[in-house]
């Protein structure tokens, strides 16, 4: 191996390094909305040079984690509650999409792994944790998506996934009523896909059961 090539994929391996570890701390709330992401501060911190690091900036602020904010520099990307509503909104129809055409590639086996997900959400609901019980909603939704024939439309709702995670750290903070009735509607989507619902059907009401936590989250958070 060349030294230029060796060397472009340790640069390359750095910037990953950084990404990753940037990236896990926005999500995991180590870095709030706001927080400013100093290149110097960052580079002391890591011991990473601020060429992979200012590489690792450029991929969140195009993730949409990260902004640049004049007179600010870089910081965590700050949301209001109206960009988390258009978020649900724009995941509600790649949802009920997805679902629809994951429904017949499913399993007797697989939908009773889906079941049993569900299952966990309403013990959760007991000693509500609004964190834990999105977690276990992220893991439901994705029992299913993970059939998805179309891996395009898989890396958009990981993505959107992703950004939703960071902007609302979890929605049913907001609405916890709205926990128990979407548990109902997991059911409800579940048995479409057991009897071999028809696809516009499925995704139908896929979609509705995303729209409705968007009406949820406006009525009960305040608006500009």
């Amino acid at each position: 191996m060349s030294p230029a090539k060796k060397q472009g994929q340790v640069k390359e391996s750095k910037a990953e390094f950084c990404y990753d570890l940037l990236r896990s701390r926005i999500l995991d709330g180590t870095y709030v909305p706001g927080y400013r992401l100093v290149i110097n501060q960052l580079a002391q911190e890591t011991g990473v040079s601020t060429i992979p690091l200012r590489e690792a900036l450029r991929r969140l602020q195009s993730d949409g984690l990260v902004e640049v904010v004049r007179n600010v520099g870089a910081r965590v990307a700050v949301f209001e509650a109206e960009q988390v509503e258009h978020t649900l909104q724009i995941l509600a129809r790649l949802e009920g999409y997805a679902t629809a055409i994951s429904a017949p590639l499913m399993t007797a086996a697989e939908l009773e792994r889906s079941r049993k997900i569900n299952d966990r959400m309403v013990e959760a609901l007991e000693e509500f944790d609004p964190t834990a019980f999105t977690a276990l909603n992220r893991e439901f939704h994705f029992s299913i998506y993970e059939h998805c024939p179309d891996a395009h439309l898989r890396a958009l709702l990981e993505a959107e996934w992703t950004r939703l995670d960071h902007m609302r750290r979890s929605t049913f903070t907001y609405v916890p009523g709205r926990a128990r009735r979407s548990v109902v509607e997991h059911e409800g989507i579940l048995d479409l896909i057991a009897k071999g619902a028809d696809p516009g059907e499925i995704e139908r009401v896929a979609c509705a059961h995303k729209n409705a936590t968007a009406h949820a989250l406006h009525s009960a958070v305040p608006h500009k």
